[in-house]
């Protein structure tokens, strides 16, 4: 029987999650929630929350009882105090991971065109927030054709319908009130991919945030390479979507660091379940001294995203 460490006892816990929720809450209210009237903010994280539960629990991404899906997540949004004012962050969180659950019941199914339609009219919404998230289309169709096995012709063209469908319905308001001219040049954003490598316009909370949520996924990738043959074969391409996408949102960083700070936010997303996997399903004394390093690093950052004013590289 393996030992049951500080990491184990924590993954496993039915009181992880509240806990986590609390501390999650106390962060977001030194961070600004009731001064900048974060309320809307906090509520899409409320509902971001329950939402990876329920990818958790759907996919069975864990196999053994575990909140470290969510619990990872909260506490790394909340390291990034930056983000918290951005309603259209919160946005694009909720619908990126309303849209992973969806899709992600189209495994093996390529007669699935209702279920790909509303997977893909979430991330139609998210764009309306950060239109650049289309530039991820084609890649989320290559993951449709080699691991979750979904592609076809019809659900091709439930994809267009259903990440198109916000324009459609948003064109007439736009131009009914007078606004058509902003409405084209969000649209035309995706256009638009200079200037690259402008890293002037990043400051140190930026960087070191993503470095460390970045180093986390590595980790959780490296676990779950060595370990995926203990999972089902459904599980593992899952996880191989989650490895494809972040390191597709990180690449996109490197070339567009302007947009790192909704780019964080997606990376985050794909990282959890890789380093909530880490933690669940590991027992030895490194990776529970390595549990121990990551939860301080964790408190650290948070303090200095907080306290410690930015400076521009």
């Amino acid at each position: 029987m393996a030992v049951k460490r500080i990491q184990n006892r924590i993954a496993e816990g039915r009181y992880s999650l509240p806990i986590v929720a609390i501390y999650a809450l106390c962060i977001w209210y030194l961070g600004g929630l009731v001064g900048q009237k974060l309320y809307i903010q906090l509520a899409f994280l409320a509902v971001s929350t329950y939402l990876m539960v329920e990818l958790n629990n759907s996919n069975a991404l864990i196999r053994i009882y575990s909140r470290m899906v969510s619990c990872s997540f909260l506490a790394l949004t909340s390291m990034a105090p930056f983000l918290f004012p951005s309603l259209k962050i919160a946005l694009l969180q909720l619908c990126f991971i309303t849209f992973y659950i969806i899709l992600f019941h189209t495994y093996q199914d390529k007669q699935s065109p209702g279920l790909t339609f509303y997977a893909f009219l979430c991330l139609g919404v998210g764009s309306l927030a950060f239109v650049q998230v289309l530039f991820f289309l084609p890649f989320l169709w290559l993951v449709m054709m080699f691991y979750l096995m979904a592609f076809s012709h019809k659900n091709f063209w439930a994809s267009i319908l259903g990440i198109t469908l916000p324009y459609w319905l948003l064109a007439p308001v736009a131009i009914l009130s007078g606004n058509l001219d902003m409405f084209i040049s969000h649209f035309s954003q995706i256009a638009q991919f200079q200037p690259l490598f402008q890293y002037q316009q990043l400051n140190d909370h930026h960087v070191v945030t993503l470095l460390f949520v970045v180093v986390l996924a590595v980790i959780g990738t490296i676990h779950y390479l060595r370990r995926s043959y203990l999972d089902k074969i459904r599980n593992r391409m899952l996880y191989f979507s989650f490895m494809m996408v972040g390191a597709l949102a990180l690449v996109f960083v490197i070339l567009q660091p302007q947009h790192i700070e909704p780019l964080t936010c997606i990376i985050i997303i794909n990282t959890c379940p890789l380093i909530a996997h880490f933690i669940a399903l590991t027992h030895t004394r490194a990776t529970n001294m390595l549990f121990c390093l990551i939860i301080a690093c964790i408190l650290l950052l948070t303090a200095y995203n907080l306290w410690i004013p930015s400076l521009l590289f």
